[in-house]
């Protein structure tokens, strides 16, 4: 009889033993799942190539400009860009397009208020959907009303602006 109780509390504690493994093996899955999630959806960014917006046309309200920035009120590189977008709209038509609202909206319209016409809220979101802006910042150089150029970085933009 005792080696029957033996028995009984070893595959008990063995059993105890291999439910303590799996929760911690769902553990780990649950992390690295929510790590491949966080990846997969850095990668479908990168993956993002304004080039597509080239030949659409620009809607009505932007018609006039000849560089058009986008920017998002959450988005840390949108605020670094502001200055050097604010730089090159003060030499041509410019529109700055800022989506979202809080305070942070105030932040970018101090920088690019006095280059460019600014366009946020509800107007500013409709507008990005309907070109189909993914990715914040994007800036786009547009001839009568036609986009001829699109990129993420207003460096490469600029450079491939044709000598006026």
């Amino acid at each position: 009889m005792p080696f029957l109780v033996a028995a009984v509390v070893l595959v008990g504690v063995l059993c105890l033993f291999n439910l303590l493994l799996t929760l911690g093996v769902l553990r780990r899955l649950r992390e690295h799942t929510a790590e491949l999630e966080q990846l997969a959806g850095r990668s479908m960014l990168m993956a993002y190539d304004p080039g597509v917006l080239v030949g659409r046309t620009l809607p009505e309200v932007a018609a006039g400009a000849r560089l058009v920035g986008f920017f998002d009120v959450g988005c840390s590189t949108c605020h670094e860009r502001a200055p050097q977008f604010a730089e090159a709209a003060g030499k041509q038509p410019a529109l700055a397009v800022i989506s979202g609202d809080g305070a942070k909206v105030d932040d970018l319209l101090a920088v690019l208020g006095g280059a460019a016409s600014v366009i946020t809220g509800a107007d500013a979101d409709r507008i990005g959907h309907a070109l189909g802006i993914e990715a914040f910042p994007t800036f786009l150089r547009a001839e009568e009303g036609t986009i001829v150029a699109a990129h993420t970085e207003l460096a490469e933009l600029t450079a491939m602006a044709p000598a006026t």
